[in-house]
């Protein structure tokens, strides 16, 4: 009789790498729209904790593209009180949006670094764009404490900041909903919300208009657990299109490992949670892009808010334990 073959502690999965990707990093110093300031420091923040070496050191090739041109706030006027600085905040986007594209098309993958999320707006309108030339769709996963799906005329405090995937749904505010001419950006069967634990009323509303099915509160993830959460996400954001497009609010970590974001709520996901989310995302391997923002380096403890960032851009770009 054959013996057993040894037994090993190291699973096949444990020790596989993602292949080597061309990525793209840029910054979009953005925070007109927030109410606190300083999350126009957070590509620094990030830069400054490592990123492009801790990728690199995974194998990845990472080319700095520097950052997106911003407005400064105290030059302009603030707008209409139901979306402050929207002219500005679509500037940027549109720059963003362009940028994103230039860098598919020349076969690198970008890593966005906000700025507050109404950067978002921008960076996935870049995405959907190079993949609708190509007769293709993209999914989208929002991992964040909040839905972002208010509207000029449900927003309680006019920061566009709470309005990105309102504008990506084609809800408005219409300056951003219409980037590149189209809307829905994404197909509210292939959007997932993940991990928000705090939804106003009009956009509990909105998310019934947009039509998106996917939500996954923080309940959902304690009661069935982060990997049950996260692939069932993953499955409804890659069905039918050519991978998904990952925009992580620092803010859908508990405030007790991220202190450093400008809209903290209790009762986020822990580190552990934040870090298999992000391994069960490379571990599928169809990520088109990926944006990480709402750091804010003003509130942060010695920048540990944003070392956890590149942390868990590591694991999504396939950083494993063993």
């Amino acid at each position: 009789m054959a013996e057993p073959a040894p037994r090993s502690s190291v699973s096949a999965a444990a020790t596989q790498t993602l292949p080597a990707r061309r990525i793209r990093v840029l910054g979009v110093p953005l925070d007109m729209g927030a109410s606190r300031r300083g999350v126009d420091m957070g590509p620094s923040a990030l830069r400054v904790a490592g990123l492009e070496a801790r990728l690199e050191a995974l194998g990845h090739h990472v080319t700095d593209g520097g950052n997106i041109r911003v407005e400064v706030a105290e030059t302009r006027a603030s707008g209409s009180n139901n979306a402050r600085y929207l002219s500005e905040i679509t500037e940027t986007c549109t720059r963003t949006a362009e940028s994103v594209l230039a860098s598919l098309e020349q076969g690198e993958m970008p890593l966005v670094l906000g700025g507050d999320h109404s950067l978002a707006a921008g960076s996935i309108s870049g995405v959907a764009e190079f993949y609708r030339r190509r007769e293709q769709k993209i999914g989208l996963i929002w991992i964040d404490a909040h839905s972002d799906i208010n509207t000029p005329d449900t927003s309680p405090s006019g920061n566009v900041h709470g309005m990105p995937l309102a504008a990506l749904m084609g809800l408005g505010p219409e300056p951003l909903s219409n980037l590149f001419g189209f809307a829905p950006k994404v197909a509210p069967e292939n959007t997932v919300l993940l991990g928000v634990r705090n939804i106003d009323a009009p956009e509990r509303s909105n998310i019934r208009r947009s039509g998106i099915a996917h939500v996954f509160t923080m309940r959902d993830i304690d009661e069935r657990g982060m990997r049950a959460v996260m692939e069932e996400a993953l499955r409804a954001a890659g069905r039918g299109t050519a991978g998904y497009h990952v925009s992580l609010d620092l803010d859908w970590i508990d405030p007790e490992d991220a202190p450093g974001v400008g809209t903290p709520v209790r009762g986020g996901a822990t580190y552990r949670e934040a870090h298999l989310a992000m391994e069960i995302l490379a571990d599928h391997g169809r990520l088109l892009s990926f944006e990480i923002v709402e750091v804010n380096p003003v509130l942060d403890e010695h920048n540990r808010t944003a070392d956890l960032a590149v942390e868990l851009a590591c694991s999504a770009f396939g950083k494993k334990i063993l």
